[in-house]
């Protein structure tokens, strides 16, 4: 899930549910206790997805299909592969 999906769920979800609320309840009271926690709500879910791609990504089976790629060159970072390192 990326953030803009995030904004849009919120610019969504919010006013729906203020508005719903207001109707059962007649409370801005209320109207804003709830809203806020239906942000945070939104929020963590928000949060909870970002942990899980983060797991998932590194899970050994992907790191495994990403180490295909490399096919077994043992070069460094900034290294190009035709360096000989004798100055020449």
């Amino acid at each position: 899930m990326s953030l803009r999906m995030l904004c849009v769920a919120m610019a969504v979800v919010l006013p729906i549910n203020a508005l719903a609320v207001y109707v059962m309840s007649l409370s801005i009271c209320t109207v804003v206790i709830k809203t806020l926690s239906c942000a945070l709500l939104l929020q963590a879910g928000y949060f909870a997805s970002v942990l899980f791609l983060i797991w998932r990504s590194g899970c050994p089976g992907r790191v495994a299909q990403k180490a295909k790629h490399f096919d077994g060159h043992q070069e460094g970072w900034g290294q190009s592969p035709t360096f000989s390192g004798d100055g020449e």
